[in-house]
């Protein structure tokens, strides 16, 4: 899974399949926790992260959330700023 950014050890990754892969989503990965994060709701929609790994995630995505439903669009991943 291709590395989007990397912020306060929570490491950003996307993963592109046909189309049973949908919705649109991308994974944080904190230590040995992981969430999954819809791009449309912005919300962990499955996973173990932390409380506030899951709220900085969130705030990055807002910040980011064009380009993220770019990259799923295209399936061209693109390196974005951290938080």
């Amino acid at each position: 899974m291709p590395e989007i950014a990397r912020f306060y050890g929570i490491v950003i990754k996307m993963f592109f399949k046909p189309k049973e892969h949908d919705p649109s989503h991308l994974h944080a990965i904190y230590g040995e926790c992981v969430g999954v994060f819809d791009l449309q709701s912005l919300e962990m929609t499955d996973g173990d992260l932390p409380l506030t790994a899951q709220h900085l995630v969130k705030e990055w995505m807002a910040l980011h959330q064009n380009e993220l439903k770019e990259m799923w669009r295209t399936q061209k991943i693109v390196k974005l700023q951290p938080l």
